[in-house]
């Protein structure tokens, strides 16, 4: 039987990149404010979900934010494919030895491989395609699906169980992510949780969530591997 594995993007898989300036500029274009932008959290959260919580900081109204997202949407779109080529994203340490690992021929028919992320899809697609690690994820949610982070794994969930015709067990699904709030999302659909202190986040603060498991990053592929590989037995 399959695991899946649902990653996060920011902070898990890459960091860097143009994303906040592109989308500060999307946002000035589409609505002619950022809000508080420079001082404002956006980890674990989705891009829908920011721009509603910085404008309505600047006082606008749900109806506005929402008459103003596809086109808000488009233009980072357009922004964050312009900048990457000067301002790449860099790969966080271990990734690219975890991802050749879990996509070799002996475990690969083990995993199935996805993304949770609160990107919308096209800022997931850009932000992966340089670095050369979007092809291994077949399915995703992302926050283009739901603006609500907690409804994401479920999507990816009945995704993933279309595209591999299997009902993954929960204890055989990982949410593996860099914040709180991805480990608030998996444990929502009572998933497993994998934290990885890459982000914004220590392993201390990670670690009070409940998450399943928690790693300082990805170096150690063996051990990361026993981790996701290791089924309970549930009872």
């Amino acid at each position: 039987m399959r695991t899946l594995l649902l990653f996060d993007i920011d902070g898990t898989l890459v960091a860097g990149g143009p994303a906040k300036q592109a989308f500060h500029v999307a946002m000035l274009a589409t609505y002619g404010t950022a809000g508080p932008i420079e001082t404002h959290e956006f980890s674990g959260k989705t891009d829908p979900q920011i721009a509603r919580e910085l404008l309505r900081e600047d006082g606008l109204s749900d109806a506005e934010i929402d008459h103003g997202l596809p086109r808000l949407v488009e233009r980072y779109l357009a922004e964050l494919e312009t900048r990457l080529p000067n301002v790449p994203m860099h790969v966080l340490p271990g990734v690219e030895t975890l991802m050749t690992a879990l996509t070799d021929v002996a475990l690969a028919p083990q995993i199935g491989l996805g993304l949770v992320t609160g990107n919308v899809a096209g800022g997931a697609d850009l932000k992966l395609r340089g670095p050369r690690l979007r092809d291994p994820f077949l399915i995703g949610a992302f926050g283009s699906d739901s603006e609500e982070r907690n409804q994401l794994p479920g999507l990816a969930l009945e995704r993933a169980r279309r595209h591999w015709s299997t009902d993954f067990a929960a204890e055989r699904v990982w949410v593996i992510g860099d914040t709180p709030r991805d480990v608030e999302c998996g444990q929502a659909h009572g998933l497993r949780t994998l934290a990885v202190a890459t982000g914004n986040f220590s392993a201390e603060v990670l670690e009070a969530t409940g998450a399943d498991a928690v790693v300082e990053d990805f170096s150690d592929t063996s051990a990361v591997i026993d981790v996701l590989m290791d089924v309970p037995n549930r009872t």
